[in-house]
C-alpha cells in the first residue's frame, strides 16, 4: 500500500456511516473504524464496510496485558481487516504478543502498528500527568524503536514526527498520523497538526483525517481537497 488518506469513521451507528460513504458514488476511499462505531455496532460494521470494497483501518489501540492482546488480536485477524493497531506503551512483549496473534494459521496478518503518544498530548501533559520527562520526541523515537525489534510494520505518530521516525527506523517503517487539519481549518482537540501539504512534505505514509471531512458542508470535496494536497 502506497500513501493514502484515510476517512476517520468516527460516527455513532452504521446507519450515519454507509450513508456517508454512499455520499462518494462509487469511489472506495480508505476507511478508519475506532471505538465508537466499532463499539456501536460490532463487527457487523466492519463486515459491511468490507464488502463494500474499502480498505479498512481498524483503530481500537489495544492495551493490556500480553496474554488478553494477544488472544484479542487473533479475534480480529479473522475480520480481515487491513490495519490494526495498539498502545505500544504496553511495551515490546505485549507487542509481540499481539503479532503472534494477530498471525492466521496460513501465515497472513494485517499491518500491526503502534501507537506512540496521541496527537492531543503536548509536552506539559506528557511531564505533568504522565510523569514521562523526557522531549515528546525523544518519547516517540523510543516508543518507535521498541514498534520495530518488536516486529511491527510502522507506528502511529504525529506528522511532526514522521520524518524522524523514518530516520530512526527505516522508510519502510510505516507512518500513520493523525492531527492533520487544512490551514484554514479549525484544529479541535488536536495539540500537535500539519496541513496535508506539510505532511506529505515530511514524509507521512498515510493520514487519518476526520471532522475536517465529515463535518464538512461538502464531505466529497474536503476528501478530494486532502487527497489533491497530499497524494497529486
Amino acid at each position: 500500500m502506497g500513501k493514502d488518506v484515510i476517512i476517520a469513521c468516527d460516527f455513532p451507528s452504521a446507519a450515519q456511516t454507509l450513508e456517508f460513504l454512499d455520499r462518494f458514488q462509487g469511489r472506495k476511499p480508505f476507511v478508519k473504524i475506532g471505538m465508537e462505531l466499532f463499539y456501536a455496532e460490532g463487527p457487523d460494521i466492519v463486515r459491511q464496510i468490507k464488502a463494500r470494497g474499502h480498505k479498512i483501518f481498524l483503530d481500537l489501540k489495544l492495551h493490556d496485558i500480553p496474554n488478553t492482546v494477544k488472544k484479542a488480536m487473533a479475534v480480529l485477524s479473522r475480520l480481515d481487516v487491513d490495519i490494526c493497531n495498539l498502545h505500544a506503551a504496553g511495551t515490546a512483549e505485549m507487542m509481540r504478543a499481539a503479532l503472534e496473534g494477530l498471525t492466521r494459521p496460513d501465515g497472513t496478518r494485517p499491518l500491526l502498528i503502534a501507537v506512540t503518544q496521541l496527537t492531543s498530548t503536548n509536552q506539559e501533559a506528557l511531564e505533568h500527568e504522565l510523569l514521562i520527562r523526557s522531549p515528546m520526541e525523544e518519547v516517540v523515537m523510543a516508543y518507535a524503536g521498541n514498534a520495530k525489534r518488536a516486529g511491527l510494520d510502522g507506528v502511529v505518530c504525529s506528522p511532526l514526527e514522521a520524518a524522524r521516525v523514518h530516520e530512526v527506523c527505516g522508510s519502510a517503517f510505516l507512518t500513520v498520523t493523525p492531527g492533520v487539519r487544512f490551514a484554514d481549518g479549525d484544529k479541535g482537540d488536536q495539540k500537535r497538526v500539519m496541513t496535508p501539504a506539510q505532511a506529505k512534505k515530511v514524509g507521512s505514509d498515510y493520514i487519518v483525517v476526520g471532522r475536517p471531512i465529515t463535518a464538512a458542508e461538502d464531505p466529497v470535496a474536503a476528501y478530494q481537497r486532502c487527497c489533491d494536497e497530499f497524494i497529486d
